[in-house]
Protein backbone atom coordinates (compact mmCIF):
# COMPACT_ATOMS: atom_id res chain seq x y z
CA UNK A 1 0.00 0.00 0.00
CA UNK A 2 1.34 3.43 -0.56
CA UNK A 3 2.13 5.25 2.03
CA UNK A 4 0.11 8.67 3.52
CA UNK A 5 0.61 12.21 3.23
CA UNK A 6 0.57 13.98 6.50
CA UNK A 7 -2.94 14.98 6.12
CA UNK A 8 -3.80 12.12 4.61
CA UNK A 9 -2.12 10.31 7.71
CA UNK A 10 -3.82 12.77 10.10
CA UNK A 11 -7.10 11.86 9.15
CA UNK A 12 -6.99 8.24 9.51
CA UNK A 13 -4.81 9.04 12.99
CA UNK A 14 -7.19 11.48 14.63
CA UNK A 15 -3.92 13.67 15.27
CA UNK A 16 -3.54 17.15 13.66
CA UNK A 17 -0.71 17.91 11.05
CA UNK A 18 0.99 20.05 13.70
CA UNK A 19 0.87 17.36 16.45
CA UNK A 20 2.28 15.04 13.69
CA UNK A 21 5.06 17.47 13.68
CA UNK A 22 5.83 17.78 16.95
CA UNK A 23 5.90 14.12 17.53
CA UNK A 24 8.24 13.52 14.71
CA UNK A 25 10.63 16.03 16.29
CA UNK A 26 10.39 14.60 19.46
CA UNK A 27 11.56 10.88 17.58
CA UNK A 28 8.08 9.70 19.00
CA UNK A 29 6.37 9.50 15.28
CA UNK A 30 8.87 9.70 12.81
CA UNK A 31 7.58 9.69 9.29
CA UNK A 32 8.64 6.35 7.10
CA UNK A 33 9.68 8.95 4.24
CA UNK A 34 10.33 13.13 3.87
CA UNK A 35 10.86 14.19 0.17
CA UNK A 36 14.21 15.18 -0.57
CA UNK A 37 12.77 18.29 -2.07
CA UNK A 38 9.82 19.53 -0.62
CA UNK A 39 10.64 18.21 3.06
CA UNK A 40 7.00 16.71 2.81
CA UNK A 41 6.19 14.05 5.13
CA UNK A 42 5.12 10.62 4.59
CA UNK A 43 3.92 7.48 6.68
CA UNK A 44 3.43 3.96 6.34
CA UNK A 45 -0.33 2.65 6.93
CA UNK A 46 1.56 0.24 9.45
CA UNK A 47 1.97 3.69 11.48
CA UNK A 48 -1.38 3.79 12.08
CA UNK A 49 -1.65 1.65 15.00
CA UNK A 50 0.84 3.77 16.87
CA UNK A 51 -0.13 6.53 16.09
CA UNK A 52 -3.95 5.95 17.21
CA UNK A 53 -2.18 5.17 20.56
CA UNK A 54 -0.78 8.25 20.62
CA UNK A 55 -3.30 9.95 20.58
CA UNK A 56 -5.25 7.70 22.88
CA UNK A 57 -2.62 8.35 25.55
CA UNK A 58 -2.56 12.39 24.77
CA UNK A 59 -6.82 11.86 25.77
CA UNK A 60 -5.79 10.18 28.98
CA UNK A 61 -3.13 13.00 29.55
CA UNK A 62 -0.18 11.14 29.45
CA UNK A 63 3.42 13.30 29.04
CA UNK A 64 4.35 12.52 26.27
CA UNK A 65 7.82 11.53 28.01
CA UNK A 66 5.76 8.72 29.49
CA UNK A 67 4.00 8.23 26.16
CA UNK A 68 7.64 7.27 24.24
CA UNK A 69 8.25 5.15 27.16
CA UNK A 70 5.01 2.76 26.47
CA UNK A 71 5.29 3.10 23.02
CA UNK A 72 8.70 0.83 23.16
CA UNK A 73 7.64 -1.71 25.03
CA UNK A 74 5.46 -4.51 23.90
CA UNK A 75 1.97 -5.07 24.20
CA UNK A 76 1.87 -6.56 27.85
CA UNK A 77 4.35 -4.73 29.42
CA UNK A 78 2.55 -1.20 27.59
CA UNK A 79 -0.82 -2.21 29.43
CA UNK A 80 0.90 -2.65 33.21
CA UNK A 81 2.28 0.99 32.57
CA UNK A 82 -0.85 2.63 31.25
CA UNK A 83 -2.54 0.81 33.87
CA UNK A 84 0.06 2.22 36.61
CA UNK A 85 -0.08 5.73 35.28
CA UNK A 86 -3.91 5.65 35.34
CA UNK A 87 -3.73 4.45 39.06
CA UNK A 88 -1.76 7.29 40.03
CA UNK A 89 -3.67 9.69 38.36
CA UNK A 90 -6.57 8.53 40.09
CA UNK A 91 -5.13 8.89 43.13
CA UNK A 92 -4.28 12.23 42.59
CA UNK A 93 -7.61 12.73 41.73
CA UNK A 94 -8.97 11.49 44.80
CA UNK A 95 -6.71 13.81 46.78
CA UNK A 96 -8.15 16.75 44.47
CA UNK A 97 -11.49 15.21 45.94
CA UNK A 98 -10.98 15.12 49.34
CA UNK A 99 -9.75 18.63 49.31
CA UNK A 100 -12.81 19.85 47.35
CA UNK A 101 -14.69 18.29 49.81
CA UNK A 102 -12.45 19.91 52.70
CA UNK A 103 -13.39 23.34 50.98
CA UNK A 104 -17.26 22.70 50.99
CA UNK A 105 -17.68 21.66 54.23
CA UNK A 106 -15.22 24.75 55.67
CA UNK A 107 -17.56 27.19 53.26
CA UNK A 108 -20.70 26.14 54.11
CA UNK A 109 -20.18 25.95 57.61
CA UNK A 110 -18.01 29.13 57.79
CA UNK A 111 -15.62 27.80 60.70
CA UNK A 112 -13.53 29.98 63.22
CA UNK A 113 -10.32 29.37 63.80
CA UNK A 114 -10.37 27.44 66.37
CA UNK A 115 -13.39 27.94 68.22
CA UNK A 116 -14.79 27.30 72.18
CA UNK A 117 -18.04 27.51 71.72
CA UNK A 118 -20.67 25.53 74.10
CA UNK A 119 -20.45 21.98 72.31
CA UNK A 120 -21.44 18.59 73.92
CA UNK A 121 -18.48 16.64 73.22
CA UNK A 122 -15.43 16.78 74.54
CA UNK A 123 -12.26 14.81 73.84
CA UNK A 124 -10.42 12.36 76.87
CA UNK A 125 -6.69 11.61 75.63
CA UNK A 126 -3.52 9.58 76.32
CA UNK A 127 0.05 9.98 74.48
CA UNK A 128 3.03 7.79 75.06
CA UNK A 129 6.14 7.27 73.33
CA UNK A 130 9.11 4.65 73.24
CA UNK A 131 12.80 4.24 71.85
CA UNK A 132 11.29 0.40 71.67
CA UNK A 133 14.29 -2.73 71.82
CA UNK A 134 16.40 -1.73 68.59
CA UNK A 135 16.92 2.12 68.47
CA UNK A 136 19.41 3.94 70.60
CA UNK A 137 17.55 7.05 70.26
CA UNK A 138 13.91 8.15 70.08
CA UNK A 139 13.28 10.56 66.65
CA UNK A 140 9.26 10.35 67.61
CA UNK A 141 7.09 13.04 68.92
CA UNK A 142 3.61 12.42 70.64
CA UNK A 143 1.37 15.19 71.99
CA UNK A 144 -1.83 14.85 73.42
CA UNK A 145 -3.84 17.87 74.90
CA UNK A 146 -7.74 19.28 74.90
CA UNK A 147 -7.49 20.71 71.15
CA UNK A 148 -4.45 19.00 69.62
CA UNK A 149 -3.82 15.10 69.22
CA UNK A 150 -0.82 15.06 67.06
CA UNK A 151 2.45 12.16 66.32
CA UNK A 152 5.10 12.98 64.38
CA UNK A 153 8.25 9.99 62.83
CA UNK A 154 11.56 12.36 62.55
CA UNK A 155 13.87 10.91 60.45
CA UNK A 156 17.62 12.01 59.64
CA UNK A 157 20.52 13.40 61.66
CA UNK A 158 18.28 15.61 63.43
CA UNK A 159 14.64 13.54 63.29
CA UNK A 160 13.81 14.10 67.03
CA UNK A 161 14.02 18.09 67.13
CA UNK A 162 12.43 18.29 63.42
CA UNK A 163 9.85 15.64 64.80
CA UNK A 164 9.17 17.78 67.79
CA UNK A 165 9.24 21.15 66.09
CA UNK A 166 6.44 20.14 63.51
CA UNK A 167 4.03 19.18 66.44
CA UNK A 168 5.26 22.62 68.27
CA UNK A 169 3.97 24.52 65.18
CA UNK A 170 0.58 22.85 66.00
CA UNK A 171 0.80 23.33 69.56
CA UNK A 172 0.20 27.06 68.78
CA UNK A 173 -3.37 26.71 67.38
CA UNK A 174 -4.08 25.22 71.19
CA UNK A 175 -4.31 29.17 72.19
CA UNK A 176 -7.19 30.04 69.85
CA UNK A 177 -5.28 33.30 69.54
CA UNK A 178 -4.97 32.66 65.62
CA UNK A 179 -7.19 34.64 63.54
CA UNK A 180 -8.64 33.52 60.32
CA UNK A 181 -10.66 30.84 59.01
CA UNK A 182 -9.60 27.30 59.85
CA UNK A 183 -8.02 27.07 56.33
CA UNK A 184 -5.89 30.17 57.10
CA UNK A 185 -4.08 29.03 60.19
CA UNK A 186 -3.83 25.76 59.45
CA UNK A 187 -1.99 27.06 56.28
CA UNK A 188 0.11 29.57 58.63
CA UNK A 189 0.94 26.20 61.24
CA UNK A 190 1.70 23.65 58.21
CA UNK A 191 4.51 26.35 56.68
CA UNK A 192 5.84 27.71 60.14
CA UNK A 193 6.58 23.49 60.95
CA UNK A 194 7.67 23.14 57.09
CA UNK A 195 9.96 26.17 57.45
CA UNK A 196 11.34 24.92 60.49
CA UNK A 197 11.92 21.43 60.23
CA UNK A 198 13.82 22.48 56.49
CA UNK A 199 16.25 24.23 58.97
CA UNK A 200 17.33 21.00 60.14
CA UNK A 201 19.91 19.65 57.51
CA UNK A 202 19.18 16.04 55.86
CA UNK A 203 16.52 15.49 57.96
CA UNK A 204 12.57 15.48 57.48
CA UNK A 205 9.57 14.22 59.73
CA UNK A 206 5.90 13.13 58.84
CA UNK A 207 3.06 14.52 61.26
CA UNK A 208 -0.31 13.24 61.69
CA UNK A 209 -2.61 15.18 63.49
CA UNK A 210 -5.99 16.01 64.49
CA UNK A 211 -6.92 19.45 65.84
CA UNK A 212 -10.09 19.69 67.71
CA UNK A 213 -12.32 22.79 66.70
CA UNK A 214 -15.16 22.59 68.75
CA UNK A 215 -17.07 21.43 66.50
CA UNK A 216 -15.40 19.00 64.34
CA UNK A 217 -11.65 17.26 63.95
CA UNK A 218 -9.53 18.79 61.26
CA UNK A 219 -7.20 15.60 59.79
CA UNK A 220 -3.44 16.81 59.00
CA UNK A 221 -1.51 14.04 57.64
CA UNK A 222 1.90 13.54 55.49
CA UNK A 223 3.87 10.65 55.54
CA UNK A 224 3.40 6.94 56.77
CA UNK A 225 2.33 7.63 60.47
CA UNK A 226 -1.59 6.75 61.09
CA UNK A 227 -4.77 7.55 62.27
CA UNK A 228 -7.62 5.42 62.48
CA UNK A 229 -10.87 5.61 64.30
CA UNK A 230 -13.11 3.13 65.97
CA UNK A 231 -16.86 3.39 65.70
CA UNK A 232 -19.62 1.40 66.86
CA UNK A 233 -16.78 -2.15 67.22
CA UNK A 234 -15.50 -1.69 63.89
CA UNK A 235 -11.56 0.01 62.94
CA UNK A 236 -10.81 2.47 60.11
CA UNK A 237 -7.62 3.19 58.91
CA UNK A 238 -8.92 7.18 57.61
CA UNK A 239 -5.15 8.75 56.57
CA UNK A 240 -3.15 6.70 53.29
CA UNK A 241 0.48 6.55 53.83
CA UNK A 242 2.82 8.32 51.59
CA UNK A 243 5.11 5.86 50.38
CA UNK A 244 6.64 4.42 47.31
CA UNK A 245 5.39 0.86 48.15
CA UNK A 246 1.88 2.34 48.67
CA UNK A 247 1.93 4.20 45.48
CA UNK A 248 3.19 1.07 43.95
CA UNK A 249 0.29 -0.97 45.63
CA UNK A 250 -1.90 1.57 44.45
CA UNK A 251 -1.37 1.53 40.78
CA UNK A 252 -1.69 -2.71 41.13
CA UNK A 253 2.34 -3.46 40.68
CA UNK A 254 2.52 -4.56 44.38
CA UNK A 255 -0.51 -6.71 46.65
CA UNK A 256 -0.75 -5.46 50.29
CA UNK A 257 0.52 -8.69 51.40
CA UNK A 258 4.10 -8.22 48.99
CA UNK A 259 4.22 -4.35 50.41
CA UNK A 260 3.77 -5.53 54.18
CA UNK A 261 7.32 -7.11 53.23
CA UNK A 262 9.15 -5.05 51.11
CA UNK A 263 12.71 -4.00 52.02
CA UNK A 264 11.68 -0.53 50.75
CA UNK A 265 8.52 0.32 52.54
CA UNK A 266 9.36 2.99 54.38
CA UNK A 267 10.62 5.03 51.54
CA UNK A 268 8.54 8.32 51.80
CA UNK A 269 7.67 10.05 48.78
CA UNK A 270 5.74 13.15 51.01
CA UNK A 271 6.57 14.42 54.48
CA UNK A 272 8.34 17.84 56.07
CA UNK A 273 11.48 18.93 55.59
CA UNK A 274 14.54 16.95 53.47
CA UNK A 275 12.89 18.02 50.08
CA UNK A 276 10.75 15.10 50.15
CA UNK A 277 7.35 17.10 49.76
CA UNK A 278 6.84 18.09 45.91
CA UNK A 279 6.01 22.09 45.39
CA UNK A 280 2.13 22.69 46.03
CA UNK A 281 1.29 19.25 47.70
CA UNK A 282 0.57 19.85 50.72
CA UNK A 283 -0.17 17.26 53.42
CA UNK A 284 -3.70 15.72 53.25
CA UNK A 285 -6.72 17.90 55.13
CA UNK A 286 -10.03 16.33 56.15
CA UNK A 287 -12.83 17.34 58.30
CA UNK A 288 -14.43 14.51 60.66
CA UNK A 289 -17.52 14.80 62.40
CA UNK A 290 -17.12 12.82 65.77
CA UNK A 291 -20.06 10.58 67.48
CA UNK A 292 -19.80 10.04 71.48
CA UNK A 293 -17.97 7.35 72.05
CA UNK A 294 -15.35 7.00 68.66
CA UNK A 295 -12.07 6.04 69.50
CA UNK A 296 -9.38 7.54 67.56
CA UNK A 297 -5.66 6.55 67.87
CA UNK A 298 -2.94 8.02 66.10
CA UNK A 299 0.32 6.09 65.69
CA UNK A 300 3.82 6.20 64.12
CA UNK A 301 4.94 2.85 61.78
CA UNK A 302 6.72 1.81 64.94
CA UNK A 303 3.39 0.24 66.14
CA UNK A 304 1.27 -0.23 62.66
CA UNK A 305 4.21 -2.46 60.95
CA UNK A 306 4.38 -4.64 63.71
CA UNK A 307 0.76 -5.13 65.13
CA UNK A 308 -1.91 -6.13 62.96
CA UNK A 309 -4.71 -4.52 62.56
CA UNK A 310 -7.22 -6.83 64.21
CA UNK A 311 -5.17 -6.63 67.49
CA UNK A 312 -5.20 -2.80 67.11
CA UNK A 313 -8.84 -3.29 67.24
CA UNK A 314 -8.92 -5.67 70.03
CA UNK A 315 -7.05 -3.28 72.25
CA UNK A 316 -9.19 -0.11 70.72
CA UNK A 317 -12.14 -1.78 72.00
CA UNK A 318 -11.61 -3.31 75.28
CA UNK A 319 -12.69 -0.84 77.19
CA UNK A 320 -10.28 0.27 79.28
CA UNK A 321 -9.13 4.08 79.14
CA UNK A 322 -6.96 6.06 76.71
CA UNK A 323 -3.93 5.28 79.31
CA UNK A 324 -4.36 1.69 79.72
CA UNK A 325 -5.11 1.44 75.83
CA UNK A 326 -1.49 3.25 74.56
CA UNK A 327 0.65 1.06 77.63
CA UNK A 328 -0.97 -1.78 75.93
CA UNK A 329 0.13 -0.81 72.53
CA UNK A 330 3.29 -0.12 72.79
CA UNK A 331 4.02 -3.13 75.29
CA UNK A 332 2.51 -5.12 71.87
CA UNK A 333 4.38 -3.48 69.75
CA UNK A 334 7.88 -4.57 71.84
CA UNK A 335 6.71 -7.77 72.20
CA UNK A 336 7.40 -8.15 68.44
CA UNK A 337 10.50 -6.86 68.98
CA UNK A 338 10.66 -3.26 69.12
CA UNK A 339 12.33 -2.58 65.61
CA UNK A 340 11.44 0.86 65.83
CA UNK A 341 10.47 3.91 68.15
CA UNK A 342 6.86 3.72 68.63
CA UNK A 343 4.29 6.17 69.60
CA UNK A 344 0.79 6.46 69.75
CA UNK A 345 -2.15 8.30 70.92
CA UNK A 346 -5.81 7.43 71.69
CA UNK A 347 -8.58 9.78 72.45
CA UNK A 348 -12.13 8.87 73.16
CA UNK A 349 -14.96 11.25 71.76
CA UNK A 350 -17.50 11.95 74.75
CA UNK A 351 -20.29 14.09 75.74
CA UNK A 352 -19.19 16.75 78.14
CA UNK A 353 -20.39 16.87 81.82
CA UNK A 354 -22.92 19.35 83.02
CA UNK A 355 -20.38 20.09 85.99
CA UNK A 356 -17.67 21.11 82.86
Amino acid sequence: MESLTIGAFAKASRLSPKALRLYDELGLLTPARVDPLTGYRHYAPAQLERARLVAWLRRLGMPLARIREVCALDAPAAAREVRAYWARAEAAHDALGDLAAFLVDHLSRKDSAVNDANHPLELRYAALSDAGLVREGNQDTAYAGARLLAVADGFGGEGAPAGAAAVDALRELETGAASGGLLDVLQDALDRADETVRGFAESGTTLTALLWTGERLALVHIGDSRAYLLREGELFRITHDHTMVQSMVDEGRLTEAEAASHPQRSLLVRALGAGTRPAGRLPDLRLHDPRPGDRYLLCTDGLSTVVPDDELRRVLASGTGPGAAVRELVGLANAAGGPDNVSCVVADVRERSAAA
